[in-house]
């Protein structure tokens, strides 16, 4: 556990520091790491906790190149939605959203490097007209995961906000909503020592990579700026789409089988209580079965699973296509 924390401050170090220089991902970049050591549901509550670190150390490191219209049309919207995005995580977990963030990071990457050029076409007065929306989706999504990051980065650029100013802004509008949000996963239980700890480690490493940056962030060229910010965002989105996938094979019992025989090849899957299976009998046949698993307990059998009646889907070139139906059990029980 040491060793997973030693870790994370190392990693996390490396993360704010390149969010300085993309204008944000961090916590979309350290998410998977405190997943492994956290349980789903805390893991944005140790995010919140370094990022409104890391938030304050940048208001003031940076606080000259603040765009208050920007802040005064984000923030009023975007902590009543971060509420509804806690009460969320308290129903749901994260893994699910995690994975479809995750792909609108890949996929929206080619996206903002075509239509560049357009976006900065468009008045400054539409763009501003959108911000209370998007303080909407910011403050729900960050409520619900912890993070938001490069999500919306792309809007702070069509605003034509210079890197240090892109810097800035953000931390205004992000650490308000994380003090809030710290609070509301306190008050619904969702704070204990060990989230208490990764988070403190992720706000040192936030303070320390914002000192290290602020000497040499004006030393960055612009259009690298905007590169680094889509070359991370695409890392954060693989990052949060393989642990999301981990995630929800562990909550759903996601399990894949093979076996293979003299003339005779299965591939299982097993999902909660289902099975799907490919079973290739010769080489002119293949079964594709689907079955239900149930558990029984009883005082002196702890645990007893059997598959109950289900469906095969035949087909074989010499009898065509055909479904038959089975009630096959199998028992595994544990005395």
């Amino acid at each position: 556990m040491v060793f997973g924390f030693v870790a994370l401050f190392v990693v996390s170090t490396a993360a704010f520091a390149l969010s300085a220089v993309s204008g944000g991902g961090a916590g979309l970049i350290v998410m998977p790491l405190l997943g492994l050591l956290l349980s789903a549901d805390h893991v944005p509550v140790a995010l919140s906790i370094g990022t409104a670190v890391s938030s304050l150390s940048r208001i003031v490191l940076f606080f000259k190149a603040i765009r208050w219209k920007v802040v005064l049309r984000f923030v009023p919207l975007a902590l009543p939605s971060a509420w509804g995005g806690v009460l969320l995580l308290k129903h749901i977990q994260p893994a699910c959203l995690d994975f479809f963030l995750g792909l609108f990071l890949i996929g929206n990457l080619p996206l903002m490097l075509r239509r560049r050029k357009a976006d900065n076409k468009l008045p400054r007065s539409d763009r501003l007209t959108w911000l209370p929306v998007i303080g909407i989706l910011a403050g729900f999504i960050s409520g619900f995961t912890g993070a938001v990051g490069l999500l919306f980065n792309g809007f702070y650029h069509r605003l034509g906000l210079r890197k240090e100013e892109i810097v800035a802004t953000r931390a205004a509008n992000d650490v308000l909503l994380h003090l809030v949000k710290v609070a509301l996963y306190t008050f619904y239980g969702l704070i204990n020592q060990t989230t208490i700890i990764a988070g403190l480690a992720v706000a040192v490493a936030a303070l320390v990579s914002s000192f290290i940056m602020k000497a040499w962030l004006h030393h960055i060229p612009d259009h690298l700026f905007r590169q680094v910010g889509h070359g991370a965002a695409a890392v954060a989105g693989v990052a949060m789409m393989v642990l999301a996938t981990h995630q929800i094979a562990v909550q759903n019992h996601v399990e894949l089988h093979y076996a293979r025989t003299t003339g005779q090849m299965e591939v299982a899957l097993d999902w909660r209580q289902h099975q799907l299976s490919f079973e290739v009998e010769s080489p002119t046949e293949l079964e594709i079965r689907h079955s239900l698993k149930r558990q029984n307990v009883s005082a002196n059998v702890s645990s007893q699973t059997y598959l109950s009646s289900g469906s095969i889907l035949h087909i074989s070139s010499a009898r065509g296509l055909y479904i038959t139906h089975m009630k096959k059990l199998s028992h595994f029980a544990r005395i």
